[in-house]
């Protein structure tokens, strides 16, 4: 297949804009909590806003991500790229300037929508333009300067957050959106798949975002109101639309999210422990860094600064973890890694008032970053590995779904379970109570993951997708992809290239996918269950972008993404 090569400056244009482009939400997660205190202190909010602060956001990204890939299948990846870019900076001007509370909220979920625009393109362009023999270094490139900024992102917050203020948190946008956009329209090709056809699967997604917001607003009113009727409505309603969601996915013939992809054992138990480690994760990086201001004392600049331990230790180790899963399979590092991450949040409770960083934080931070390192490359390689190659794209955002899901989730309930008041936050003696009751669920949560590895993950079930892949002969697949330059974004481009499946088949049914560059010779090739494997561009890169819910990514190469 034809393609732009990273040794000539268009190549090397497109990946920085994909990166600033990409930067954008990577940043919005990663710095927004540690601006939380900050934001309730001065909106005069209580802590149910700072918990649609984040899940606003995370409501309409979950969403719509997959939807935003689709529009940029047919109607251009550059130009849903850059109109995702413009919106998501429009929005985040109007966080800054919101007046209040429910503005900022409004605009955070504005936000989501132009982050399912934006996501989904800076990885499919690289896919669709980069020339195959590049295309592993360049996402490389991509997944380790996005994991660069996911360690300097808390320490920029909190920078902004003491120096001009909480609303350049959002202000910042606005100046790499005016680089970003003018690089794109000048350098970057517009990239299609003319093969991309039928209806986009709209009412799914509403109806997974509807199901999640009311379940997720009754989870944060129920502190409140109680089992009211303000709470008990919309709780049975989302369980109700989320029956409806599963009998219209049932009956779609094309929909957001074939079920008969759960048929495999494996792919369902790996996706339940997903369900506990992300939950467990998002829960604790929300709650952190508050407890870090609110009941330590520290600034927020100390806050973001005193979590870049476990992000440091993802940068460095994730592809060496990622290989030692392979050798000796995934069900140890999925039992051991959860089991050290919630040692680290049980630590995580001598965080209380007059903590020394060294002796009371730090221990909390190293241990848990072990089990983040330990456990995230293996799950998501073992995801890919659960299913057939020719759907390892559709797994792969099943998976990064579940982990939102999970997050979003888990932002919700942790402070109703551990009983976590209105005004918590506002007192350093109520928010400890509160934080060290919530830090044993969190653990508890991540047991359960463990036992659930331990029980239902194969030993061989790595090994087997390795033999899978020598008798498919695909030479670009994930273990090539995995090789990259001084190991930088191995895990991102082991999923990115391992996704590479073609567009998406029910049963046996065959289906084709061609890209179009312009200024290109546009390609085909026929792709079916059970046919040689593909060397195309996956049917939809956002399956490969998997963010942080709440906090730095788990992983600088695991950007989530949507269904």
């Amino acid at each position: 297949m034809a393609g732009v090569r990273l040794s000539v400056p268009a190549g090397r244009w497109l990946v920085f804009t994909t990166v600033l482009g990409s930067a954008m939400a990577l940043l919005d997660s990663t710095v927004v909590n540690v601006a939380l205190p900050r934001i309730g202190l001065d909106l005069g909010a209580d802590l149910p806003v700072l918990q649609w602060t984040v899940n606003a956001y995370m409501l309409t990204l979950a969403g719509l991500i997959l939807l935003g890939g689709a529009l940029g299948d047919r109607f251009g990846r550059r130009r849903v790229f850059v109109t995702g870019v413009v919106w998501f900076s429009m929005a985040s001007l109007v966080c800054g300037l919101a007046p209040n509370a429910a503005v900022l909220i409004a605009a955070r979920a504005l936000q989501g929508i132009g982050g399912a625009l934006l996501t989904p393109g800076s990885l499919a362009l690289i896919q669709s333009v980069i020339h195959r023999d590049d295309r592993a270094r360049a996402i490389g490139l991509w997944s380790g300067f996005g994991g660069v900024g996911a360690a300097i992102g808390p320490f920029l917050g909190g920078w902004l957050v003491d120096g001009p203020g909480w609303r350049w948190v959002f202000f910042i946008n606005v100046p790499l959106a005016a680089v970003c956009v003018p690089v794109a329209l000048r350098h970057v090709p517009e990239t299609s798949n003319p093969r991309a056809h039928g209806r986009f699967d709209v009412l799914g997604a509403l109806l997974g975002a509807a199901t999640l917001g009311l379940i997720t607003y009754a989870l944060i009113a129920a502190p409140q109101k109680g089992a009211s009727p303000a709470v008990v409505v919309p709780a049975v309603a989302g369980l109700a639309l989320g029956v409806v969601f599963v009998a219209v996915e049932r009956g779609r013939r094309e929909p957001m999210l074939p079920l008969s992809i759960f048929s495999s054992h494996q792919f369902s138990a790996v996706n339940a422990v997903t369900l506990c480690v992300y939950a467990a994760f998002g829960g604790f990086f929300f709650l952190s860094v508050l407890n870090l201001q609110v009941v330590v004392g520290y600034s927020a600049l100390a806050a973001g600064t005193a979590l870049l331990p476990t992000t440091t230790l993802m940068l460095l180790l994730s592809a060496r973890s990622g290989e030692l899963g392979k050798r000796i399979g995934p069900r140890i590092p999925l039992t051991v890694g959860p089991l050290l991450c919630a040692a680290g949040m049980l630590l995580m409770t001598r965080a209380g008032v007059g903590a020394v960083y060294w002796r009371d934080i730090l221990p909390a931070l190293l241990v848990l970053g072990m089990g983040m390192v330990v456990v995230v490359a293996p799950l998501t390689a073992t995801v890919l590995a659960s299913v057939d190659v020719a759907r390892a794209g559709l797994a792969s955002g099943v998976n990064n779904a579940a982990a939102r899901a999970a997050g979003l989730i888990a932002v919700a309930a942790l402070p109703l379970l551990a009983g976590m008041g209105p005004e918590a936050y506002r007192s350093a003696d109520a928010f400890g109570d509160t934080f060290r009751r919530a830090m044993p669920i969190c653990a508890g949560v991540l047991v359960l993951g463990a036992v659930l590895a331990w029980r239902t993950v194969r030993s061989d079930a790595l090994e087997q997708a390795g033999e899978e892949a020598v008798a498919g002969a695909e030479p670009e697949g994930a273990e090539t992809a995995a090789r990259t330059e001084g190991g930088e974004g191995a895990v991102a481009a082991e999923r990115a290239e391992g996704a590479v499946a073609g567009e998406r088949a029910e049963g046996a049914e065959g289906v084709v996918a061609g890209e179009l560059v312009e200024g290109a010779v546009p390609t085909s090739a026929g792709r079916a269950e059970g046919a040689a494997r593909p060397t195309g561009p996956p049917c939809r890169p956002e399956c490969a972008y998997h963010c942080g819910v709440s906090a730095p990514p788990l992983d600088p190469g695991e950007r989530p993404s949507g269904t």
